[in-house]
């Protein structure tokens, strides 16, 4: 039997595109001895990278060394400036299940620089070279995405124990990554954890624009190597990700919260009429 967690196929490399604009060689070359830097920083952190003000700022300063601006905005206004909320405060003490589209490994970035949620993450990551250390160090909680589907319960039972103890965690559920929010079905093991808490879903479209028109840049899909879509990241002048957070969900049944998760999000790619705050993450 195929797991729960299993990836689809998503998006070829080829959707990823080439920076429109570039920054000179002399911005790129700072670009990288900046993210080196707070690399560096954030793995002497240790165990203290864990706390909420302390991966914030970390994963701010990644964003402000790549030279990638923030939009911050949607159905529900977050608070000002990036140091907004995805966790639903509703005085319950349970956690929230933030589910959110999966274009590129900058979208864990820009949604932890938003609010500091535990991350949920198939094991690999934990064995990549130095991200699997900050990973680890963060909270990261990690699955078998190629697992036994008799580990399902057992995955779902621990993801509703965080929430339940009020810890929020953030799933990507298409399980693997698309070069639109548009794409993939939403696996619905995770909605289950939350049913079985009691705990709210907060759905989050995130986007990526360059020089004001959608781009794929940050992208990073199917067997891309990761150093490839840094080197486009890196290279983007006036790359920006939007974070668009929608009204949040309750229910007991998960195939409808996560059909009406994925309604949320995928209509999310549309540009809102509400307003949006923007700035260059420091």
């Amino acid at each position: 039997m195929t797991s729960p967690w299993a990836l689809d196929r998503g998006c070829p490399a080829s959707c990823a595109a080439a920076p429109e604009a570039r920054v000179p060689v002399g911005e790129l070359a700072r670009r990288y001895a900046a993210l080196t830097y707070v690399l560096t920083r954030a793995a002497a952190r240790g165990d203290r990278l864990a706390e909420p003000r302390v991966l914030r700022g970390e994963a701010r300063a990644v964003l402000s060394a790549l030279g990638v601006r923030v939009a911050v905005g949607g159905s529900e206004r977050l608070g000002a400036g990036l140091a907004g909320r995805l966790s639903v405060p509703d005085g319950s003490g349970v956690g929230t299940l933030v589910v959110a589209n999966h274009i590129s490994w900058l979208d864990v970035v820009a949604l932890l620089a938003v609010e500091p949620v535990r991350v949920l993450a198939k094991r690999e990551v934990s064995r990549w070279p130095l991200i699997g250390t900050l990973a680890r160090r963060a909270g990261t909680l990690f699955i078998d995405r190629d697992g036994s589907p008799r580990q399902l319960p057992c995955d779902v039972r621990a993801l509703s124990a965080c929430l339940r103890g009020g810890t929020s965690v953030l799933v990507f559920p298409q399980a693997t990554t698309w070069c639109s929010a548009a794409g993939g079905r939403f696996r619905r093991a995770a909605f289950q954890a939350a049913a079985d808490a009691g705990a709210p879903v907060r759905p989050v479209t995130v986007t990526y624009r360059q020089g004001g028109a959608p781009s794929t840049t940050a992208a990073f899909l199917g067997d891309e190597d990761f150093t490839a879509s840094l080197r486009r990241v890196a290279a983007a002048r006036g790359l920006s990700a939007r974070i668009t957070a929608h009204a949040p969900l309750r229910g007991t049944d998960r195939r409808e919260l996560a059909a009406a998760a994925h309604l949320a999000v995928s209509g999310g790619a549309v540009p809102s009429p509400a307003p949006e705050q923007q700035m260059v993450a420091q």
